[in-house]
């Protein structure tokens, strides 16, 4: 008989699936459910328990080889965005756009493509730097509005090795942290020549920037806490970084299975919480299989 007191499980209401991600998997969704073959270019979220679910509807997810090999067909375009040459490689094939790049990323997206369009003044040769991280989705959709010449640094380090004679129009990733772009910011601005000019953007999607403060609360609330959350999600692993700050028992899992029964012996209280790619759904399951090995014996 197991008499053991069951621990009080919390599922934070702040994850989950942002707006972006959200729009793309709602017009998804309404796209499978008339019949017709729907191809989504690249994982429409990372999330693989998501993708699967997805997949059983009769999503195909392609790689832009594969796009490139299609025609006369409809593909998705999920929240990261694509660069201008997808849309160009589309009209070209006859393919149709089902366009679901998140409004935040398609605002930056298009300032980016001005900034690159407006010529430097005085013949003054200028860098477009993108804090991002390299090969990203999000970032390559940014770096293709330059035709390739934007310089991407993913890091503080790499700010450093900037060319500080030349002026430097400095943007983000929707969903890198905050508080290292402010970093990078405070080094250019320090180490910038003075006869220079630097202009920085704030383009970090606020949706994801309040999560920070959000979670660590949640994590500090709590003995014990499972981040759920897919291995190629960009903001995911920075979230999860935080809940380890706060609270050093938070463990990252993928899916249910992963959950160890052994660390929930001396929990009373146990937090659930994920990325802006969770699903609530998935952070239900992981709550049912919680209680399931809670009741069995022990």
């Amino acid at each position: 008989m197991n008499n053991k007191t069951s621990p009080q499980i919390e599922i934070d209401e702040s994850s989950g699936f942002c707006f972006g991600v959200t729009t793309a998997i709602q017009k998804a969704e309404e796209e499978l459910s008339k019949g017709a073959p729907l191809y989504c270019l690249g994982d429409i979220v990372h999330n693989g328990q998501e993708c699967e679910r997805l997949k059983r509807l009769g999503l195909l997810t392609i790689d832009h080889e594969k796009f490139g090999m299609l025609k006369e067909v409809k593909v998705l375009l999920r929240a990261h965005g694509e660069p201008p040459s997808t849309y160009e490689l589309a009209r070209r094939k006859h393919i149709e756009i089902i366009d679901a790049t998140c409004p935040v990323v398609l605002r930056l997206q298009k300032r980016i493509k001005q900034e690159y369009d407006t010529p430097a003044p005085e013949g003054r040769k200028k860098q477009i730097v993108i804090f991002g991280k390299n090969g990203h989705a999000e970032v390559l959709g940014l770096v293709g509005q330059t035709n390739g010449e934007a310089i991407v640094i993913e890091n503080l380090e790499e700010a450093k090795q900037l060319d500080f004679n030349k002026d430097i129009r400095l943007y983000s990733q929707t969903t890198k942290s905050l508080d290292e772009f402010r970093e990078i910011v405070a080094y250019i601005q320090a180490h910038i020549a003075p006869h220079v000019t630097f202009q920085f953007y704030d383009t970090i999607c606020r949706q994801v920037a309040n999560r920070m403060p959000e979670i660590r609360r949640f994590a500090a609330a709590h003995d014990l806490v499972f981040f759920v959350c897919g291995h190629k999600s960009s903001n995911g692993k920075i979230l999860y970084q935080e809940c380890r700050k706060v609270n050093p028992n938070s463990y990252q899992i993928d899916q249910p299975e992963e959950i160890d029964r052994n660390l929930l012996q001396q929990a009373r209280s146990i937090g659930i919480c994920g990325a802006t790619s969770t699903p609530k759904w998935l952070m239900e399951a992981c709550k049912e299989t919680i209680l399931s090995l809670n009741r069995q014996p022990g």
